[in-house]
């Protein structure tokens, strides 16, 4: 059964339905229970968590809500019974963010990097590399009305290393930067339970399409939470809860970014624009709607793969057009 909606019932939700409707597409997900491990609740997120919703976290005790984007009712529940009385965010991201208007009265602690993402709607579009006015505009009214985004300010800051006891729970933040310059997961020592945000071990694999989004970095940062020691690893979307090692997933994850790469490589057997890779399909695999939020998630993160292309000398660009380097450009 479908739980309620971040989203208030009288906003258009044009983006929500038509993306759900896109998600449709590959099957309902088998709906998620919440589940607690000790203090570390794993509250279920919408459509099983995928975008544009997410897992969150409530850790009992200290009253802490990561990521404030699952399911309103519940989330309100928790507010008012045990209580809310702090926000962490893993990152800055929309689908992380969508609720945190019912907690507009609490302090908010993030990584630093990611800070000025949310501090107004123009950075936060600005972190996204969005330099078409068009896109912009269409994005001004998306945040607002359905991701009910308001400027805030964080509190303080999360800090790699830092080993926190909030009321007996003890916290270890991990810097886990690539998917956003600031992203962070959480280790919860006692129980052994390992937070990764959005490194979601999904099979559509990692995004790191942002202006300060890494390739180099997602992989350091993957491998890293591959080997931190964990007894129960939960993720922001999809699965969500891993109560043995993911093994084999790890893998697949990481192979999705390689895959791309080769993808990419191989269509630039001829010269090539950018908006012919885009019209390629090779992060969504197909043309998906709305037209709009999709060509702009595959042109930013196969603007990654170009830009890590041209470092290794693999491919050249000349003019507006991107050719492998074992091909004469005259040819």
């Amino acid at each position: 059964m479908l739980l309620s909606l971040c989203l208030p019932p009288r906003s258009g939700r044009i983006l929500t339905r038509r993306l759900l409707k896109n998600q449709a597409r590959t099957g309902d997900p088998d709906p998620l229970e919440e589940r607690h491990f000790g203090p570390i609740w794993f509250v279920p997120g919408e459509m099983g968590g995928r975008y544009p919703f997410c897992h969150s976290i409530y850790v009992e005790g200290p009253g802490i809500l990561i990521d404030p984007a699952s399911d309103r009712n519940r989330l309100k529940e928790l507010r008012d019974n045990p209580g809310v009385k702090q926000i962490w965010l893993s990152h800055w991201h929309e689908d992380h963010i969508t609720c945190l208007d019912l907690f507009e009265d609490l302090p908010i602690f993030m990584g630093e990097r990611d800070a000025r993402s949310i501090s107004d709607v123009e950075s936060f579009l600005d972190s996204y590399g969005m330099d078409k006015e068009e896109d912009r505009e269409h994005w001004r009214i998306i945040l607002r009305r359905d991701f009910n985004f308001k400027s805030r300010e964080p509190s303080g800051y999360l800090k790699e290393g830092e080993i926190l006891h909030p009321e007996g729970v003890s916290v270890e933040v991990m810097e886990t930067a690539g998917h956003t310059p600031g992203h962070l997961s959480f280790f919860f020592i006692e129980p052994g339970v390992l937070f990764m945000g959005d490194y979601d071990l999904s099979r559509f694999g990692p995004w790191y399409g942002d202006t300060g989004s890494s390739i180099e970095q997602s992989l350091a940062s993957i491998n890293r939470l591959r080997e931190h020691p964990a007894r129960v690893w939960l993720t922001g979307h999809e699965t969500g809860i891993f109560e043995q090692n993911p093994g084999e997933a790890w893998d697949r994850y990481l192979e999705v970014i390689a895959k791309r790469e080769e993808k990419l490589y191989a269509l630039l057997d001829q010269p090539r624009t950018l908006e012919d890779i885009v019209g390629a399909w090779i992060v969504y695999g197909r043309p998906r709607e709305p037209k709009a939020f999709f060509e702009f998630g595959e042109r930013a993160i196969m603007k990654k793969h170009l830009q890590r292309l041209l470092d290794s000398g693999r491919i050249h660009a000349f003019e507006d057009r991107y050719r492998r380097a074992d091909f004469p450009r005259t040819a």
